[in-house]
């Protein structure tokens, strides 16, 4: 039986040293959950309730596995989509540009040739659009692919592997296109609410708080930066920038979650690995987490990110693992050859993005964790 104490004491000291205000962690092995860990606040400024289980956290890019690449997947198996298939089939407003060529496929491995990343809700900001209420989102996201379709790449596509921001909202703006839904609507139906995964859920751009009353009082959400930009510290409203330009919703940020609910999403893409019941097809799935091997120098599997050294996931996750890190202070790592799954939610950018000591945090407690829980059995 795993004690624990090792991976409390890790846990505690990261608080001390200030790696984050608060965090959640949640282990399960082989199907049972060994491990759950909340330490210190949900914010210092000004200090706030201690972190529990139930604590919600501005998942970051685990929006991009859990949210993103999810509905892109389910939508694959259904045939309603093809993963080599040029975006500008769908998006219309990208025929005839660079961009409008790449297929899901070039986006999910980040390989598209699109950069990492642009201020777009600064642009969009200077075309008269108020950062408090960014107007109707349909308005701002034509302005958005507008941006994408006069992009141009850095490097020719499929040659390396450069994590893309943009290249997410692309695929975001491809599912509502195709499902007719927002992307909030789409997972909040087809996958959510289907695997009993909550609280899970994009939230709308707000004013001030109001976010933060969402889920409700028995699910209270953690603050995150002191933002310049918007001049408050958030809470309950997605911290990156250009994720609340589009309304909260989007396809590179914006979800929030407890880590329970987080495992609930992690499980089922597991059991669909090892072939149990699932949402998802076993071969799709296997498809979607292996690393692929024709892209240089790239760690990259579809929508998901597989160890290379040095890698957050520590030393000791073997080289079938797949999982992904949020901006915030969140990771997910899985490892399929022996049903080890790692929830790490932090709000490390509180009260501000600065600190990034959560480098060298993250794979000390993999290492850590696999050696109390794997190394003990």
């Amino acid at each position: 039986m795993v004690t624990g104490d090792p991976i409390d004491c890790a846990m505690q000291a990261a608080v001390d040293d200030g790696v984050f205000p608060g965090a959640v962690l949640v282990v399960r092995y082989q199907g049972t959950t060994v491990c759950v860990k909340a330490v210190g606040r949900l914010s210092t400024i000004p200090k706030g309730p201690v972190a529990t289980a139930e604590t919600v956290y501005d998942l970051a890019s685990l929006t991009k596995p859990l949210a993103t690449t999810t509905a892109t997947l389910l939508l694959a198996q259904r045939q309603r989509i093809c993963l080599e298939e040029p975006i500008e089939n769908r998006l219309i407003e990208l025929r005839g540009s660079a961009v409008g060529k790449a297929s899901l496929v070039d986006l999910l491995t980040h390989s598209s040739g699109l950069p990492g990343w642009r201020p777009y809700y600064e642009h969009l900001e200077k075309t008269g659009f108020s950062h408090e209420r960014m107007a109707d989102r349909e308005q701002v996201q034509a302005a958005v692919l507008r941006y994408l379709r006069d992009e141009t790449f850095i490097y020719p596509p499929g040659t390396r592997s450069l994590y893309s921001d943009l290249g997410f909202m692309l695929i975001g703006f491809l599912l509502e296109r195709i499902s007719g839904s927002s992307l909030a609507e789409l997972c909040e139906r087809e996958i959510f609410v289907p695997l009993g995964a909550k609280p899970l859920a994009f939230l709308p751009s707000l004013i001030g708080s109001q976010g933060a009353e969402s889920f409700g009082p028995s699910h209270p959400v953690a603050a995150t930066e002191d933002d310049p930009w918007r001049k408050r510290i958030l809470h309950g409203e997605v911290h990156d920038e250009n994720a609340f330009a589009l309304g909260g919703i989007a396809g590179h940020a914006g979800l929030f979650g407890t880590a329970g609910s987080v495992l609930t999403l992690s499980s089922a893409w597991l059991d669909a690995y090892h072939g149990t019941a699932s949402l998802f097809e076993t071969e799709m799935v296997r498809q979607f987490v292996a690393r692929l091997r024709d892209i240089p120098h790239s760690s990259r599997a579809l929508g998901w990110d597989t160890p290379s050294a040095p890698s957050s996931a520590g030393t000791r996750f073997s080289e079938l693992s797949f999982g992904h890190l949020g901006y915030t202070g969140t990771s997910l790592w899985i490892d399929p050859t022996c049903r080890l799954e790692v929830v790490l939610l932090s709000n490390r950018v509180h009260p501000t993005r600065r600190n990034d000591a959560i480098r060298e945090f993250r794979p000390r407690i993999h290492d850590l964790i696999y050696g109390e829980v794997v190394g003990a059995d």
